[in-house]
């Protein structure tokens, strides 16, 4: 059977939205608290999804880089230096990219390591789920119950229906933007001082870098792996595009951005199946970016975050589920070592911890059978 590479339906609408869980909330942060023009903002994710669904045709999530947009809304960065922090992420994953460095990491990184970064993520994403599902418990739980009853449906796919729910709330709350806010706002050139590229390197930089090497990078093209083994993508080539675009968008406006292995799954768990799901979530980032920029802090704030959280909750459990092919014995020792330690300390440490056990047991046993 040939496998379309565009769909434009329901179900990619809905596969659109899965990863709104995690671009939410920092959305929030970058605009309101660091003062980071939406137009630019969106249009730019906006253009990079289009661009992603057209040269891969598979669902391809563009996500912020969490912590570069955690450390510069903590520390109110000016525009400017998140600006230079994309610019700067460019550089290096071109250079990752050219001298096949990512290429490397990823032949000497065992599956129990990989599928250890994506469990500590679904635990992470389960976790602050469960935070946002608290702001409203009642709809949290109404919210899980449409996603498990819908979530196969062609005709009323789960995610619609909950984003229509969403506004519907935020109508009735009488917090939907005036008719004054909606005009045409093209997204802004932009630029940044020289200094602010190592700046931000040193403030955020270095620590996002393991994290986008194993979540965004590693993790996802295991992921794609295993959702579409006739469509692999290599690790190199999402180094490549990651590099790219980041070294383009930041005189536009745009953020940091990555792929990630968290932004996929809820892509695929609501739907997405094609790259029409790029293109279709694309196309709303465009439009709300050129027509909506006034009024979108507002508005994302304004969303229930219950909502979003019963999203980001089942999402999370589905992360976890690809520990299940992990062999008993041998191999659950580097992944519960990657998990635990990930979560007692961060994602680039697990890593590292996860390498170590499983490479320290290959030469102990090794040691053992001769």
């Amino acid at each position: 059977m040939k496998i379309r590479s565009f769909e434009f339906n329901l179900r990619e609408l809905a596969g659109s939205m899965g990863d709104f869980g995690t671009l939410f909330p920092l959305a929030i942060g970058y605009i309101a608290v660091c003062g980071l023009d939406p137009a630019g903002f969106l249009v730019m994710m906006g253009l990079a999804n289009v661009a992603t669904g057209l040269i891969y045709k598979i669902p391809m999530p563009i996500e912020p880089m969490k912590v570069l947009a955690v450390v510069a809304i903590a520390q109110h960065w000016t525009p400017s230096l998140i600006y230079a922090s994309g610019f700067a992420m460019g550089i290096v994953w071109v250079l990752f990219a050219a001298t096949g460095i990512i290429g490397r990491l990823a032949k000497i990184t065992p599956k129990s390591v990989v599928r250890g970064i994506q469990a500590t993520l679904g635990i992470l994403l389960a976790v602050e789920a469960v935070k946002m599902i608290s702001t409203g418990w009642l709809l949290g739980v109404a919210a899980i119950a449409i996603v498990l009853v819908l979530r196969e449906s062609r005709y009323a796919p789960a995610a619609v229906v909950l984003m229509l729910l969403g506004i519907a709330i935020v109508a009735f709350q009488g917090r939907l933007p005036a008719a004054d806010l909606i005009r045409f706002t093209p997204p802004p050139l932009t630029g940044f001082h020289p200094q602010e590229v190592w700046d931000s390197l040193v403030l955020a930089g270095f620590a996002q870098i393991p994290l986008t090497i194993t979540n965004a990078t590693i993790a996802t093209a295991a992921l794609i792996g295993s959702y579409f083994p006739d469509r692999p993508v290599t690790v190199g080539k999402l180094s490549w595009n990651q590099g790219i675009m980041n070294l383009v968008l930041p005189f536009f406006g745009g953020m940091p951005m990555c792929h990630g292995s968290g932004g996929l799954a809820g892509q695929y768990y609501f739907g997405a199946r094609t790259g029409g799901t790029n293109l279709i979530e694309g196309a709303i980032e465009i439009t709300l970016g050129l027509f909506f920029a006034a009024a979108i802090a507002g508005l994302f704030s304004a969303f229930p975050l219950a909502i979003i959280g019963a999203m980001m909750l089942l999402v999370g459990i589905e992360l976890t589920k690809f520990a299940r092919d992990v062999r008993p014995g041998r191999d659950l020792i580097p992944l519960v070592f990657t998990v635990a330690v990930s979560l007692l300390a961060n994602m680039a440490v697990g890593f590292a911890a996860g390498l170590a056990v499983h490479y320290g047991m290959e030469k102990w046993w090794g040691k053992t059978t001769q």
